[in-house]
């Protein structure tokens, strides 16, 4: 595999990103699939842990992908790259209490952070604008804060 369709791979997640529409919504659906699968690992097993170590990996993978993606897509922040609502809904589940109803948190964390993501307030625009695989990631990371504090609200509810 080359350089080139080694990042488009990766930096789509596994190809989702490359949907024909909303490659962001279905790049999210693989950070669901990742804290489903935190939750499926082991049965009563730390998920908060094993959602923080699948964030810092897919957060550092982002950023090293995403300064070669601008490069090999020809654009600051490219569509198909998607690893970074990965990593932004990571960051929407995490300290969530995901046992208690799993699949109610992990659709209105989705939803949240979608919206969130699409809408991008304040400081998630500015974000965009540090350099390359940061900016990119960045701007769901925050989007990712503001979806898990309204979870956080929502849950307690």
């Amino acid at each position: 595999m080359s350089h080139d369709v080694g990042v488009k791979f990766l930096g789509s997640f596994f190809g989702l990103g490359l949907a024909p529409f909303a490659p962001g919504t279905f790049g999210t659906l693989g950070g669901v699939l990742l804290g489903w699968l935190a939750l499926e690992i082991e049965p009563g097993a730390p998920t908060q842990t094993y959602l923080g170590v699948a964030f810092v990996v897919v957060f550092g993978i982002g950023i090293v992908l995403g300064n070669r993606a601008t490069t090999d897509w020809g654009t600051k922040d490219p569509g198909g790259f998607v690893i970074d609502e990965v990593a932004g809904y990571l960051v929407a589940l995490f300290l969530l209490p995901l046992h208690e109803k799993p699949w109610l948190v992990l659709g209105g964390a989705f939803v949240a952070f979608r919206l969130f993501d699409i809408t991008k307030p304040p400081p998630c625009r500015r974000a965009e604008f540090a350099p390359a695989g940061t900016g990119i990631m960045l701007d769901d990371v925050i989007a990712g804060i503001y979806a898990n504090l309204v979870m956080q609200v929502v849950v307690r509810l």
